[in-house]
């Protein structure tokens, strides 16, 4: 799979080849386990860039492993980790722009070297392939008007 497209504006975050290793797999409940993301095949040292222009909001270690997170216009939100940060909080990012590198520890989440990249609109965590129409659409069941009225009335 090559590097996606960039007619809707938004890039890929590596620059070799969009090699999904893990896809995004959210779970039935916001606070079960499941993984909120996709990881992609990487190399230590691998350049990381915004997938989207923006703020950067989070360039910091969280639990051992350095994350970076970038608030764009829109109202998204993407995350990328382990990256040793070449950006700092604040920093206004264009999208390509270099962010960080891949660190070295990289295996410690995924059985090979990896990105984590994750797509959030406000807490909601989506398919960051969604931003090039590849990814996984979750349907929610659909209610017929009385159901839901009757639903919403309940304890």
């Amino acid at each position: 799979m090559g590097p996606p497209g960039e007619a809707s504006g938004w890039r890929w975050p590596l620059s070799g080849p969009a090699r999904p290793m893990r896809r995004f797999d959210p779970p039935p409940q916001r606070w079960l386990a499941g993984h909120r993301g996709v990881d992609l095949a990487a190399r230590p040292g691998e350049k990381v860039v915004a997938a989207g222009p923006g703020t950067v909001g989070l360039a910091e270690r969280v639990a051992g492993r350095g994350v970076v997170t970038i608030s764009h216009p829109d109202g998204l939100r993407t995350t990328y980790l382990p990256v040793r940060a070449l950006v700092r909080p604040g920093d206004a990012v264009a999208a390509g722009q270099v962010i960080g590198v891949v660190e070295e520890d990289a295996a410690a989440h995924c059985t090979a070297p990896c990105l984590h990249w994750g797509l959030l609109r406000g807490r909601l965590y989506l398919d960051p392939l969604l931003l090039f129409g590849r990814g996984q659409v979750r349907l929610l069941p659909r209610w017929a008007a009385g159901e839901a009225r009757r639903a919403s009335r309940r304890p």
